[in-house]
């Protein structure tokens, strides 16, 4: 037999024989909340970058619930835990302030109609359809009835 014809049959059966890959896999994780952001700004507009936040629960105002400090663009954000008036200290260099924020339902969505005009028009069909295949059955099974 021809070598020339033998070694390439070879290598390519040698190349051809399945190995095992291995890659990173990743694993990635997250979690949708409800947060409350802070965005403290001066009568100017300018962010109080590097305000002192305090944040009291409906629950103990006379206690910190959380304390924090803004970013650079007067941002602070935290996530309440119970239904209330939250009450919330900004304060930077003698400036700040104090607001009470309502906090409804806690982890409850508002609701929003997701339901499309094509959606509403085949629900209100087949309603209608409901009602039409009703109305014959019943006058089928009253014509047998008399009969």
């Amino acid at each position: 037999m021809n070598c020339k014809l033998v070694i390439p049959l070879i290598f390519c059966s040698v190349m051809g024989w399945p190995t095992e890959a291995s890659a990173h896999g990743a694993i990635v994780e997250h979690k949708i909340i409800q947060a409350v952001e802070i965005k403290a700004t001066y009568d100017s507009g300018e962010p109080m970058a590097n305000a002192q936040i305090t944040v009291y629960a409906p629950d103990e105002l006379a206690t910190p619930w959380l304390q924090g400090t803004a970013d650079e663009l007067g941002q602070f954000m935290f996530t309440p835990d119970v239904v209330g008036s939250w009450q919330v200290k900004v304060r930077l260099a003698g400036h700040g302030e104090i607001v009470s924020i309502a906090i409804g339902d806690v982890g409850q969505k508002s609701p929003k109609s997701t339901v499309n005009p094509l959606q509403k028009f085949a629900i209100a069909g087949a309603v209608i359809w409901g009602f039409v295949g009703t109305a014959l059955f019943f006058s089928r099974h009253n014509k047998n009835a008399h009969s």
